[in-house]
């Protein structure tokens, strides 16, 4: 091998090694290209999402929700979710359990609700 020719696959040995480095750049951040963890932390951001809405509406949509509510706004906000787990909201249709995820999301959609 001539030195031309090594001093060829070397700067194309940099070139692509560069190429990639750069295209993995671009991809993770302007491409939408996610690792493993990152999809799976948004995936149960999603998940929470969906479950808290789901408590908000099963809140909102009680027959005695005007008087849940007052008692909602009275109650402190560090025992708001225990109120939500008492009342049964935070449990999924399907479920025998609720997740204490759930009722502190639940508490937060429902004061977003409430200072609308």
């Amino acid at each position: 091998m001539t030195s031309e020719s090594s001093t060829m696959l070397k700067h194309g040995a940099w070139g692509a090694v560069l190429g990639a480095v750069f295209v993995m750049i671009v991809g993770f951040n302007w491409g939408g290209w996610l690792t493993e963890s990152t999809a799976k932390e948004k995936t149960e951001e999603a998940v929470i999402a969906s479950k808290a809405a789901i408590c908000v509406a099963q809140f909102m949509k009680s027959p005695t929700n005007k008087e849940e509510l007052k008692v909602f706004e009275g109650t402190e906000s560090w025992r708001r979710g225990d109120f939500i787990e008492k009342g049964g909201w935070d449990k999924m249709p399907g479920e025998e359990t609720a997740r204490s995820y759930v009722s502190s999301a639940c508490v937060e959609g429902i004061e977003a609700l409430l200072s609308k």
